[in-house]
């Protein structure tokens, strides 16, 4: 799965990166539309939660810094997203 989320996103997969929820409502409001989606829509997932392949903002913001990152499974553990993910990738989720 890992390898089809990364051509999705190679392939220019369109997410939403914007707006960061900076705040815990926000937050709450993204994780609450993720919920809403079928549990096998991948590509729903991807751009709702604003996946990016490469480390993203002038911090270069990445997984392997996200709390929600299991670095030994390259796994997001954030159970609303559960997918493979790579280091380097980036989502608007993203929490230290």
């Amino acid at each position: 799965m890992r390898e089809r989320i990364g051509k999705l996103l190679a392939d220019g997969l369109k997410t939403q990166t914007e707006p960061f929820p900076e705040t815990a409502r926000e937050f709450s409001r993204l994780l609450d539309e993720l919920y809403r989606l079928p549990p096998d829509d991948l590509r729903g997932k991807l751009v709702l939660s604003g996946f990016t392949d490469t480390p993203y903002g002038p911090e270069r913001m990445r997984c392997q810094e996200c709390m929600y990152y299991l670095v030994h499974r390259k796994w997001c553990d954030l159970p609303e997203l559960a997918v493979p993910v790579e280091a380097d990738w980036w989502c608007r989720l993203w929490r230290i």
